[in-house]
């Protein structure tokens, strides 16, 4: 445990954001599963594309990740 006031306080900021990102990135991944299943609905899929561009640009995952994860849903919606 940290004797520093600032140092404790960045422990709490830290281990508040690692609780929000871990929220933030189940919710992102349930979409993105939901999105993929077969009976995906143009909703579905809107909402995962939504999710991946707002998780990069918070900085959740990588913006290169975020645009991979969009192609391949926009190329699966594409054949069916």
């Amino acid at each position: 445990m940290p004797n520093i006031q600032s140092a404790k306080k960045d422990l709490r900021k830290s281990r508040a954001a690692a609780v929000r990102n871990r929220a933030q990135r189940s919710a992102l991944r349930t979409a993105v599963k939901k999105a993929k299943s077969a009976a995906a609905a143009a909703e579905d899929r809107l909402t995962a594309t939504s999710l991946l561009d707002r998780a990069a640009r918070k900085g959740l995952i990588h913006k290169n990740a975020a645009a991979r994860q969009k192609s391949k849903l926009a190329k699966a919606a594409q054949s069916v």
